[in-house]
């Protein structure tokens, strides 16, 4: 439902962290008259703990950045719904029920969430949704450009299936949740890439985008199409990348087609290292949580040019039209470029990938 998408270069230097420099909004509590001081409340809503990102970057970057931004004083309320839309919805109505100042959320069922969302802006509390478009009148929007994301994945794809590449390769696509407007996005890029010049033999929509899930879809399609006859396999993350390599193992797949992932888990990124997953699309947690928390605070204590500079671009949902959204970029990962993206960044340290498992493998790409 993205109605502007920004036109990004794909590349292998870390390129995403030069969004909030060019914004030049750096929050200074000093830079505008407030109309709420720095005793603030910001609840964060995370959808789930199956990815790792959630739990192990966005919420304790989110955090810091609301407490530097507010000379210590804010505060954060956080709750993770566990890929429970119920669950998320009753998180919801107790942070309207404690009267937080803003809420950012992250949808596990972006349509079934609108009531709440109402609810919230009946109650004069600001909803900033995150990484998935939430449906409902939503006051802005942050996400990475979601069709990009599936673009990538689809090019990388067929440039790993390389000059061999045929219509009558086979591709399984193990796409996100139904519930999940994001990967419908991320299907739809995908989709211009691979139409066309590969078959589409199998086809999912993965429940809760769980990598059990993911694991016994790619089963069945195994045993549909036959292991032998699978050339590359999309994935439209890294934790159902994850079981779909142990489908393939369990059909006794010793040399593993090109997989795509997202998210750039650790897990993946030594996969990746190994050769079981071709690769992972890298996306920027620090700028897109640090961003979320810098509009979160501007919306609350009233800084609208700050505000406006962050949200330049605009977005529809099924409900809303013409949403203050940011778009960040996102990268390829590949074996070829894990020094310049998650390493560079401080993501990862080589010696959380490279442990005693993988050191061999490291050592063959020249990771040390």
């Amino acid at each position: 439902m993205r109605r502007i998408a920004i036109s990004v270069a794909v590349t292998t230097m870390s390129v995403m962290l030069a969004g909030c420099g060019v914004l030049n909004a750096t929050g200074s509590s000093d830079d505008a008259s407030p109309t709420k001081g720095n005793d603030i409340t910001v609840g964060l809503l995370l959808p789930e703990k199956a990815n790792t990102r959630y739990e192990t970057f966005d919420y304790p970057i989110f955090k810091k950045k609301v407490e530097s931004l507010t000379n210590d004083r804010g505060k954060v309320e956080y709750a993770n719904a566990e890929a429970d839309a119920g669950k998320q919805a009753s998180q919801l109505q107790e942070m309207i029920d404690r009267e937080v100042d803003v809420i950012v959320l992250d949808a596990v069922d972006a349509h079934a969430i609108a009531d709440g969302v109402k609810k919230a802006k009946d109650a004069g509390i600001p909803v900033i949704a995150y990484d998935r478009l939430a449906e409902g009148p939503i006051d802005a929007y942050i996400s990475f450009d979601n069709e990009l994301v599936g673009e990538v994945q689809g090019r990388t794809l067929l440039e790993a299936l390389g000059d061999d590449l045929s219509i009558t390769d086979k591709i399984v696509m193990m796409n996100g949740s139904s519930t999940d407007p994001n990967a419908k996005q991320f299907k739809a890029g995908a989709l211009s890439e691979l139409k066309g010049k590969v078959t589409i033999a199998q086809s999912y929509d993965t429940k809760d985008w769980k990598p059990e899930n993911a694991q016994a879809n790619m089963t069945e399609a195994i045993n549909t199409i036959g292991a032998g006859n699978i050339a590359a396999v999309y994935s439209a993350n890294d934790g159902m990348a994850g079981g779909i390599v142990q489908a393939l193992k369990a059909a006794g797949v010793t040399e593993m087609p090109p997989i795509t992932g997202q998210d750039a888990e650790l897990a993946a990124v030594q996969r990746i290292i190994t050769g079981e997953q071709y690769m992972s699309v890298y996306k920027s947690y620090p700028e897109e949580a640090e961003s979320a928390a810098e509009m979160a605070v501007a919306k609350v204590q009233g800084r609208d040019i700050q505000f406006d500079s962050l949200t330049r671009d605009r977005v529809d949902s099924p409900t809303d039209k013409d949403i203050p959204a940011q778009l960040v970029p996102v990268v390829a990962l590949t074996q070829e470029n894990i020094k310049d993206t998650v390493i560079a960044d401080g993501i990862y340290e080589v010696s959380d990938i490279c442990t005693a498992k993988y050191r061999a493998a490291c050592a063959e790409i020249g990771l040390k």
